[in-house]
């Protein structure tokens, strides 16, 4: 009698086994692009409902109106609104639109071309305010998204990540800011004035320029500066700064100059001119000086001097340290407030 059964093999037999499937490792492409877009969604979200387009008509020559629009961003609920100093400058009228569809006339309340910013007021309440965050932690290759109304098309998002932080952007007024975000993000004409987000949709700058015909560079102003100086101008209507009274440009100092007279730094501002009747005048400041500190502040450009120079030192006593003939001199000078 035999027990085998032909359909079974026998246990010692081998056959082919069917490799196991590849294991996965990390999210797949279309996870990736469905987080990536969960953010930006997101983000928009939270802040777009503060995001309003901005409509100004200046006057133009032989008394025609000429028409711009730029974006902005609200600041608080009773109606003020952050935008760029370049979009409502020298405007006869203002007007905004939310984007719930309602218009407001708009009030210019403070100007200040030197941070290309200004602030708006419109005759309403309960707004949703943007959040706000922290410039000072924004690092290069965070993504970043810009709303605003570009070419007037309301309400335009765009996404990059951040190029670069620090840098220096001089406004049409020709004093530089610092500590500029540079990104990405496209922008165009009529993005100005609008908001720069993080990830999680807070404010970290206000979009201001675009580099032609450069493709990815744009440049926001940072938020913390920007909330210091829309609280100036909603106090103030204005932001006071000091003034010297000198023309000047950076200039490397020998290193044998730095060395034996320990300079702590290896460049100062040459002064090419001085204003007559000016503060720096009246100091003894000339042409051929070399400044290197103010107010106990070291002095290696100009950025610094305009850092420096803010309105706390308005008609405040204040030393200036100047290379002159090979030796460093200490004048005493009186800043007044810039016109």
């Amino acid at each position: 009698m035999s027990f085998f059964d032909p359909r079974l093999e026998p246990i010692n037999a081998t056959r082919p086994v069917a490799a196991p499937e590849p294991a996965e490792f990390g999210p797949t492409d279309e996870e990736l692009l469905d987080s990536y877009s969960k953010v930006v969604i997101a983000a928009v979200e939270k802040v777009g409902p503060s995001v309003v387009h901005v409509q100004v008509l200046r006057p133009g020559p032989r008394g025609a109106a000429q028409t711009g629009a730029g974006s902005g961003v609200i600041l608080t609920p009773d109606g003020y609104i952050l935008t760029n100093s370049h979009v409502v400058h020298g405007a006869r009228e203002v007007r905004v639109a939310l984007v719930d569809g309602r218009e407001f006339p708009a009030q210019l309340v403070g100007d200040d071309p030197a941070t290309d910013l200004a602030v708006l007021r419109i005759p309403a309440n309960d707004l949703p305010a943007a959040p706000l965050g922290d410039s000072d932690k924004v690092r290069v290759g965070q993504l970043v998204i810009a709303i605003g109304n570009p070419f007037g098309f309301q309400f335009s998002v765009t996404a990059g990540v951040v190029s670069a932080v620090g840098r220096s952007l001089y406004t049409a007024a020709g004093r530089p800011v610092d500590n500029v975000i540079q990104t990405d993000a496209a922008l165009n004409p009529g993005n100005s004035g609008g908001p720069l987000v993080d990830s999680r949709g807070r404010v970290i700058g206000i979009n201001t320029a675009i580099i032609f015909p450069a493709q990815g560079l744009a440049f926001a102003i940072p938020i913390n500066m920007a909330r210091w100086v829309a609280a100036l101008l909603i106090r103030d209507g204005r932001v006071r700064r000091a003034y010297l009274g000198i023309t000047g440009q950076n200039r490397p100092l020998p290193p044998w100059v730095v060395r034996n007279l320990q300079l702590p730094a290896n460049q100062g501002v040459a002064v090419l001119e001085v204003a007559p009747g000016s503060p720096a005048e009246r100091a003894g400041l000339r042409p051929g000086d070399t400044i290197v500190g103010l107010d106990g502040q070291v002095i290696r450009r100009l950025e610094d001097l305009h850092r420096v120079l803010t309105g706390e030192l308005i008609n405040r006593p204040t030393a200036v340290r100047v290379l002159r003939d090979g030796r460093v001199v200490t004048l005493q000078t009186v800043p007044s407030e810039a016109p």
